[in-house]
């Protein structure tokens, strides 16, 4: 997973450059730091969840489950992880660092894995049909592990970020489409931390950092209508996408170009830019990136 996340990040050195932001970004920070790389966060020991829970019979689908201390009833987040849909760049783990930083902070985390396009039975319609399962597994074992589940906050980094506002508008899905199944768990916000929300777009060359063939294959040869978010606006619910000024995997051009059909269809949407950070910064517990996640976490568990 290491090699595959370093050459990721590598070709995207030479992808797009970000534009247009909605809020001023923060003040440079002196003297300028040298941005992250995987190896800084992934060479790390890793933090271990409380429980694993299986939802499939995938090796993927399967959930991390991190519980704070005391009796709860927890506050809960809804965790995605990226890697551009494709399980061999990343699976849940890569999200463990921040995982473990909420858990400190007395917040639940349902840590979900699913197939990526990669995997048998992933891409169109299995990662979706995971995603909706994993959610929803959420609200069946809330009782037993004291979850509150009354705001829930759903956070996704990358193509994770996708797939989480996709979470919060799924009961949005045309009907007949093989992605609907059962009755969706709400969702009361979505963090995205540099996420690729608009397939569409993303499909436009040159594309993202994950480049325009896997775009093909997670939207289902383009039935953008049920996999492309902007197409189930509006979502209804809050929605804050956290962007490095830096980051070229997903530039923050990305963010703002989603942030403008939503909100024209009546959606709240933020774009809250970072300075001095990439891609690496938005799930590393030590970064500025994060202090702003954790920020709209917590705004997202008030009741």
């Amino acid at each position: 997973m290491r090699s595959a996340l370093l050459a990721l990040a590598a070709a995207a050195l030479a992808g797009l450059a970000g534009c247009s932001v909605t809020d001023p970004p923060a003040p440079p920070l002196q003297p300028r730091a040298e941005l992250m790389k995987w190896p800084d966060l992934l060479g790390r020991p890793r933090p271990e969840p409380d429980a694993t829970i299986r939802y499939g019979e995938a090796a993927t689908q399967v959930v991390d489950l991190w519980l704070p201390k005391g009796p709860g009833a927890h506050p809960t987040v809804l965790m995605v992880h990226g890697g551009c849909w494709q399980t061999e760049i990343a699976d849940r783990r890569i999200m463990n660092w921040i995982a473990d930083d909420l858990r400190k902070r007395g917040i639940a985390v349902w840590n979900i894995d699913y197939r990526g396009v990669d995997r048998e039975g992933g891409g169109y319609p299995g990662t979706y049909l995971d995603a909706a399962a994993a959610a929803d597994a959420l609200r069946d074992k809330a009782p037993l592990y004291r979850l509150d589940l009354r705001r829930l906050v759903a956070v996704g980094h990358s193509a994770g970020g996708h797939l989480a506002l996709w979470l919060a508008g799924r009961a949005k899905l045309p009907p007949g489409s093989p992605l609907r199944s059962g009755t969706p768990l709400p969702i009361h916000k979505v963090v995205s931390l540099g996420g690729l929300p608009d397939l569409e777009e993303a499909a436009r060359p040159p594309g993202s950092g994950c480049g325009t063939e896997v775009i093909a294959q997670i939207s289902g040869g383009g039935r953008y209508a049920e996999t492309s978010v902007p197409r189930l606006a509006p979502l209804g619910v809050d929605q804050v996408l956290v962007n490095g000024l830096q980051d070229r995997i997903i530039p923050i051009a990305y963010a703002e170009g989603y942030a403008r059909p939503m909100r024209a269809s009546g959606d709240r949407v933020r774009v809250r830019t970072v300075d001095q950070t990439g891609h690496v910064e938005l799930i590393a517990p030590e970064t500025a990136a994060w202090a702003v996640a954790v920020e709209e976490i917590r705004d997202g568990l008030r009741h």
